[in-house]
């Protein structure tokens, strides 16, 4: 196996994948990219523009070219998808669990989607579309459909036999138990496999179930999914429809995964960063992304840059204040931005609802007064060690003070604010909150020094 540290380069890499597709050498292809360490290979393989890419799956075909898709971030994969023939595609679409396949026909056009399922396994068609009707943050945009389930009248041997004949079939499940179901599907129990195969063999498995076993609707938040699975030490929870009929699985892992990506999905758009960006995108591409958030965020300094004109003789006469003013600006806006990291995991994890303005306000009141407090003391102390006045040491530890108090404030709120109003909580909270708290920074600093301005120069 190529390792990292080995003499081959990145660039010698792609030379010799480039090479391999040239001479049409899928077998030479196929060894190549199996040499390298997972890590390595998604490197090299993402580094391609889109048309070598596909190249790749298609000379690679069936499951290695799925074993390439299914190492690359979605949104490369699903690109790749849209531009392979439908044929193709469906070739290697088999070899990914259903829930991946919706996540991955999900991604492209409509027009794509319909000629890729128009030439699907009719079944595995309607699971697809049914599985894509899903949001991302339902039990039903997570789950898995396969699954083991007999009904309640079938013995332990008869079940034990089924597994024997269907090795093959039943290879890629997470198999640790069985859901036990009446003949419409209604899920009435659970059976650990442990009890199957201790079982006498004429046992039915209706005997051997566990009965009423918890479950979860379609419906069912991913924030409860993740609280149900914290306080359970469950591997997976059945999922049921409105009519309590078993349509899948939820597990842990997946679970797990999903929150973690919402988390990553948060901090990226609290970045600005508004959709999945890889730098192997179109250069336009990424630029129009950036500049959308970028745009915005110019127009809301200028206007916090104003304060700092309307007091621009008062500057003039105290040109230490200049030093100050950044500091109070970004240590403030660092304690927003640490109240609005707060007030977004809660509300990922249900903990907080988007009506709790008050309550969250009155928590983050107590946080900002101690820690204004202690941030106004130090950076007073700085101002009368560095200038010797002690009145502008009282003017900058106030002004610190207040606009931590703010902060804090306005970054534990928000959050549940834009919640509250439907827009996204992620994108809106970083520009409004770096805004305000240069706007209240700059006006408390410059609106005191005024006040002191004869004990100030």
């Amino acid at each position: 196996m190529i390792h990292e540290q080995d003499d081959i380069t990145a660039t010698d890499c792609i030379i010799a994948i480039r090479e391999l597709l040239d001479a049409n050498d899928s077998v030479g292809l196929n060894q190549f990219l199996h040499q390298l360490e997972d890590v390595e290979r998604v490197r090299i393989v993402s580094r391609f523009p889109v048309e070598i890419q596909t190249a790749i799956v298609v000379a690679l075909g069936g499951e290695q070219a799925a074993e390439v898709l299914h190492s690359l971030p979605i949104v490369q994969s699903s690109e790749i998808l849209g531009e392979l023939e439908p044929e193709v595609a469906v070739d290697v679409l088999k070899n990914f669990p259903m829930d991946e396949q919706a996540d991955l026909i999900s991604e492209i056009s409509a027009e794509d989607q319909e000629s890729i399922l128009a030439i699907m396994d009719a079944a595995d068609a309607d699971a697809v579309r049914d599985l894509s009707d899903y949001d991302n943050d339902l039990a039903g945009g997570i789950m898995v459909v396969e699954y083991l389930s007999f009904e309640e009248n079938e013995t332990a041997n008869g079940v034990i036999n089924h597994l024997r004949e269907n090795v093959e079939k039943y290879n890629d499940f997470d198999v640790q138990y069985a859901f036990v179901v009446k003949k419409d599907r209604t899920l009435i129990g659970v059976l650990r496999l442990r009890d199957l195969l201790l079982s006498s063999g004429s046992s039915q498995i209706g005997e051997l179930m566990i009965k009423d076993p918890l479950s979860v609707s379609t419906e069912t938040s991913l924030p409860d999914l993740h609280v149900i699975f914290t306080e359970h030490r469950f591997v997976g929870l059945p999922i049921v429809d409105s009519s309590e009929k078993l349509v899948g699985i939820v597990r842990r892992s997946d679970v797990e995964s999903a929150m973690a990506e919402k988390f990553s999905t948060d901090l990226r758009r609290s970045q600005g960063v508004i959709s999945e960006e890889l730098r192997t995108m179109p250069l336009m591409l990424r630029s129009r992304r950036r500049l959308a958030w970028l745009s915005v965020n110019i127009l809301l300094n200028i206007v916090a840059a104003s304060v700092i004109a309307a007091y621009q003789d008062i500057l003039t006469q105290v040109i230490a204040l200049a030093v100050f003013l950044p500091i109070i600006s970004d240590m403030s806006g660092c304690s927003g931005n640490q109240a609005v990291a707060v007030s977004m995991r809660e509300l990922s994890l249900g903990l907080v609802k988007a009506s709790e303005v008050l309550r969250v306000w009155l928590k983050e009141l107590t946080v900002g007064l101690i820690n204004g407090f202690a941030l106004g003391l130090l950076v007073a102390f700085a101002a009368i060690l560095w200038k010797g006045n002690p009145w502008l040491g009282i003017v900058i530890g106030m002004a610190m003070f207040v606009n931590t108090i703010i902060a804090v404030s306005i970054g534990g709120t928000l959050p549940l604010i834009m919640r509250g109003l439907k827009l996204d909580p992620a994108l809106a909270s970083g520009p409004i909150l770096t805004t305000v708290t240069d706007m209240c920074g700059f006006f408390l600093v410059l609106s005191l020094a005024s006040q002191f301005i004869d004990k100030l120069v």
